[in-house]
């Protein structure tokens, strides 16, 4: 049953008696609107209307939740700042004597508003407010970016992932019940008792090469033993997701020598799986020198108000570039605005990116930056390439005529010749040239004409006044680091999303605070009269 807050005040409220909490601070300023700035009945829907015993107040969780991401402490540390830190209890306008709650009651609220869809609940409340009082206007200019933010699980290597995934997907077939194992042959049997039962590390000198193969033609053999005894139990969703996780690996992980032997593979994955305790993980990197283990965190900000329209949570493997057109779309959704401006770094620049910004039904102008060429008077683009005549000219004045080349996403691409003898006569010959038969050949892609005329335009003054915004979203970063933004606490894809939201509305609460100072504007006002946000939105 819904538990309300008492709007009664009492002799031993943190705010009734002098305090040293600074009114102008983030938690006297909360405190300021602690009354309005979370509705109990906002989400009566998660609770049962007539059974039961009345529950915390949804709107004190909810205010908890925010101090506790804004803070960055765990459940058990919130709760001693509910007992014994002023701040937070000015902040919450709690009484002196609040006698607190158990930890788990934060664990629950979680879970309850994960299963009813309100994960953005705080997060979309904020936005609506800044919609409100002004301070995010209809049509927006977004700036965008990611960062790298650690994974809640171990990396583990390729031999504990084997052993691991044998054990899990032995455990989720059954194996693990006495019973199950009737009617197992010897060898089988022990295969179940070895991984189910002990599952402990091998006791091999892991320095010595030859111990370490031969422990994993065991792990191999093991697994695909494992796999194939799974096979009898395909029709549980579990036992496939699990035995699809340890196919991957083998496929990934290892490859087969000369002598038919399995052995560590050279290189990477792409996709490799990184981890069984969040099978989610990846290697990423955000430069060829900064690598990472983990997820990236997509955010992206409005420029005037450098107010946060949209923190997701995405992979970490891939090109930043990918997540555009899903975070324009989510934070269009989200605030109910127009984007018709996105800037952001050269990761986003692709022909891709750009023919969907301007063959959306509302055009996007795209600023984001090519990348500048090694050798730029060699390069494709000292090249005249004329689309409609399909003819090309090279830097020295040559012209010749293009003949199509395979379609890319549906769209024609050309391919320009050169003459073997024109170039050899040409100084720049030696740099120009990679091909020991034919002339300098130039490519064009099927985004071509958008990369044309980003290339002219980023010539330009005004080019350079717009990119000079994409900062601010690089100290909106900082400040969400700042606060926690790096440390994934949980595990699965729902829980990090709620993560990555409830401290985007920390931070967002933050910048109302210091806009509605500067514009005069009354939050307390604004907030008692809002209605329920949006509940339930996609967040990928």
């Amino acid at each position: 049953m819904l538990g309300r807050r008492n709007p009664q005040r009492s002799f031993f409220d943190a705010q009734s008696v002098p305090n040293r909490v600074p009114p102008d601070s983030f938690y006297g300023r909360m405190g300021a609107v602690s009354d309005v700035l979370f509705s109990d009945e906002d989400l009566a829907m998660m609770y049962s209307p007539d059974n039961g015993r009345p529950s915390l107040p949804p709107s004190l969780l909810s205010g908890v939740l925010l101090l506790q991401f804004y803070d960055s402490v765990s459940d058990d540390e919130a709760v001693q700042r509910l007992l014994f830190d002023l701040r937070w209890k000015v902040a919450l306008n709690l009484p002196l004597d609040y006698a607190g709650f158990d930890p788990s009651s934060l664990t629950y609220f979680r879970k309850r508003l994960v299963e009813n869809g309100q994960e953005r609940y705080a997060f979309s409340r904020l936005i609506a407010v800044g919609r409100e009082a002004g301070f995010i206007p209809d049509r927006v200019t977004l700036l965008t970016d990611t960062t790298n933010v650690k994974g809640a699980g171990a990396v583990q290597d390729t031999y504990t992932l084997l052993r691991k995934g044998t054990r899990k997907l032995l455990k989720a077939a059954g194996f693990a019940l006495p019973g199950k194992r009737r009617g197992l042959s010897p060898q089988t049997r022990d295969l179940v008792e070895r991984y189910v039962d002990q599952d402990s590390k091998a006791d091999i000198d892991w320095a010595d090469p030859q111990q370490r193969l031969a422990q994993l033609q065991m792990l191999v053999a093991d697994a695909e033993a494992t796999l194939e005894l799974a096979m009898e139990q395909s029709d549980d969703d579990e036992v496939r997701y699990l035995g699809w996780l340890l196919t991957k690996i083998l496929g990934d992980d290892l490859e087969t020598d000369e002598q038919g032997q399995s052995k560590i593979g050279q290189g990477t994955a792409p996709d490799r799986i990184i981890s069984l305790t969040e099978p989610e993980m990846r290697h990423g990197r955000k430069s060829k020198a900064h690598r990472f283990d983990g997820f990236k965190a997509v955010v992206s900000t409005e420029q005037s108000s450098e107010l946060i329209l949209d923190i997701a949570d995405v992979t970490a493997s891939g090109s930043d570039g990918a997540h555009l057109m899903p975070t324009i779309e989510r934070a269009e959704a989200e605030a109910k605005v127009t984007v018709e401006r996105v800037i952001g770094d050269g990761a986003y620049g692709s022909g891709k990116n750009r023919a969907a910004c301007a063959e959306r039904d509302e055009f996007v102008d795209l600023i984001s930056p090519l990348a500048k060429p090694s050798d730029p008077e060699v390069h494709k683009s000292a090249f005249q390439i004329d689309l409609e005549a399909q003819t090309a000219t090279c830097p020295q004045g040559h012209t010749v005529t293009g003949k199509p080349g395979p379609k890319q996403d549906g769209r024609p691409t050309w391919l320009f010749t050169f003459p073997r003898a024109t170039c050899e006569a040409c100084p720049l010959f030696e740099r120009c040239v990679r091909s020991k038969n034919t002339g300098r050949t130039v490519h064009t892609g099927p985004y071509e004409a958008y990369l044309q005329e980003a290339r002219a335009r980023q010539q330009t003054k005004e080019f350079d006044t717009d990119y000079r915004l994409r900062p601010a979203v690089e100290r909106k970063i900082g400040e969400l680091v700042m606060h926690g933004l790096r440390n994934t606490r949980y595990v699965g894809e729902s829980k990090r999303q709620f993560q990555r939201l409830w401290l985007g509305a920390a931070v967002n609460l933050k910048r109302l605070f210091t806009l509605a100072q500067a514009q005069k504007v009354d939050l307390h006002v604004i907030l008692s009269h809002l209605g329920p946000p949006n509940a339930g939105l996609m967040t990928t």
